[in-house]
């Protein structure tokens, strides 16, 4: 079991640290290096646009991979994953920039920020399933905590090498060269990666899946027929935790590194803190969700996440230190209420033969909903609103998500699975 946490954990971390340092240097330095200067902003606004260019990849990873997971099994799929994100990431390390190869600068780099898309799409569905197929009953939230860990522990790695370069190199020579170390790490963490997901055996829900000849020729056929809806409201359901998460990084480094609030040393040294909050509320969302249910915890969370909507204004448009590190803190602290739990809601909700395939596609999809052009539709209205109207937004998103596990309930007959209110596949 503890080959099964790590090997579920390991990954995601890897795989979340490459999409971090994407969005860490898309914020800070991708405008000037990779993009023309027509206006002021623009630069911003078009690297933050690439950003959001890996949650449309999402989808397309996440059936290409669930295919092969629920084909031929989960382990290899998961390997496959992790190499396809790796090269991507570390390739973007070795990418020149436009004043070097033009407008080949940008297109390259939005083919590479597919490519993370992709590994991530096929990543998330095949860990989650990991952790939760190997589950003893009744401890299913709190073995799916583990593949959600992934995100806070490489976002944390992501962030701390970031802050701890532009500590030593200085901003000149970060901007210059620096920003690229994290990328070119990636490869060694990849390597470690492979070297535990090989150590792994297949899940006991596959092995009686094949060995019953349940396996179907086209999951995604059958996913798309048979399995709509659920898909369509899992969808929904995360669109709250990809919002709340990528507003308050990705576009509050962005917000206060170019309103000149705070340094953005110091302010990433603040989200390297507040990250804490996601960490540590996880298992308190695990605990909880298995007890009270993953549906019930998750809709307290976007109810209280869509009250916390109103805190953009005065604590995060403050520019003060302590205001700025409260609203960080409420925000990821809530965010781990809102994802732990769908490390098992999401694979609970599809039957084993399209599990990957819908469990990571929901995952996928909920992305471009929630988080594709999250930083940038709050930085347009920020140009044209106000910060007041990110935080509306936030509110919005939270909202759409408790109508969503809501509305679970009323399908969870047909969706056959009689334990959904606790979500125990």
């Amino acid at each position: 079991m503890r080959r099964i946490v790590i090997g579920s954990m390991v990954g995601t971390t890897i795989e979340f640290y490459d999409f971090y340092i994407y969005a860490t240097a898309a914020a800070l330095v991708f405008g000037t290096v990779f993009f023309p200067k027509y206006a002021a902003g623009t630069q911003s606004l078009a690297a933050l646009a690439t950003f959001g260019i890996a949650f449309f990849a999402r989808p397309f990873g996440a059936l290409l991979f669930g295919h092969f997971g629920d084909r031929i099994g989960r382990k290899s799929t998961l390997v496959a994953s992790l190499l396809t994100m790796g090269i991507s990431t570390a390739a973007i390390g070795l990418l020149p920039g436009y004043d070097s190869i033009g407008w080949l600068a940008p297109g390259l780099l939005c083919v590479l920020r597919l490519g993370q898309g992709i590994g991530l799409g096929g990543e998330w569905g095949g860990a989650a399933l990991l952790a939760v197929e190997n589950a003893p009953r009744g401890r299913g939230a709190w073995f799916g905590m583990f593949p959600q860990l992934g995100p806070p522990a490489g976002f944390l790695l992501s962030n701390g090498l970031f802050l701890l370069l532009d500590l030593t190199l200085g901003p000149a020579r970060f901007a210059a060269w620096g920003w690229r170390i994290p990328f070119l790490l990636s490869s060694v963490l990849v390597i470690i990666g492979l070297y535990v997901r090989l150590q792994l055996t297949e899940t006991p829900e596959f092995i009686r899946l094949a060995a019953t000849a349940k396996r179907v020729r086209l999951p995604l056929r059958g996913l798309i027929s048979q399995h709509w809806r659920p898909l369509v409201l899992g969808s929904f359901a995360m669109v709250a935790a990809y919002a709340t998460f990528y507003i308050s990084t990705a576009f509050a480094t962005s917000y206060a590194a170019h309103r000149g609030l705070i340094p953005h040393d110091k302010f990433l040294l603040l989200l390297c803190i507040a990250i804490f909050a996601m960490a540590a509320m996880s298992p308190v969302a695990a605990w909880l969700a298995d007890r009270l249910g993953c549906r019930t915890v998750l809709i307290g969370a976007c109810l209280l996440t869509a009250l916390a909507g109103f805190t953009t204004l005065p604590l995060l448009g403050s520019g003060e230190v302590g205001k700025t590190l409260l609203f960080l803190l409420l925000q990821l602290g809530l965010m781990g209420f809102l994802f732990t739990p769908m490390g098992l809601l999401l694979p609970a909700i599809f039957p084993a033969e399209v599990r990957y395939s819908g469990a990571a596609s929901a995952y996928s999809l909920g992305g471009i909903i929630g988080a594709s052009f999250a930083p940038y539709v709050a930085q347009l209205l920020l140009l044209h609103g106000g910060l007041s109207w990110v935080g509306y937004y936030l509110t919005l998103a939270a909202l759409i998500s408790a109508v969503a596990l809501l509305a679970l309930t009323q399908v969870r007959q047909e969706l056959g699975i009689e334990q959904i209110a606790e979500a125990q596949p």
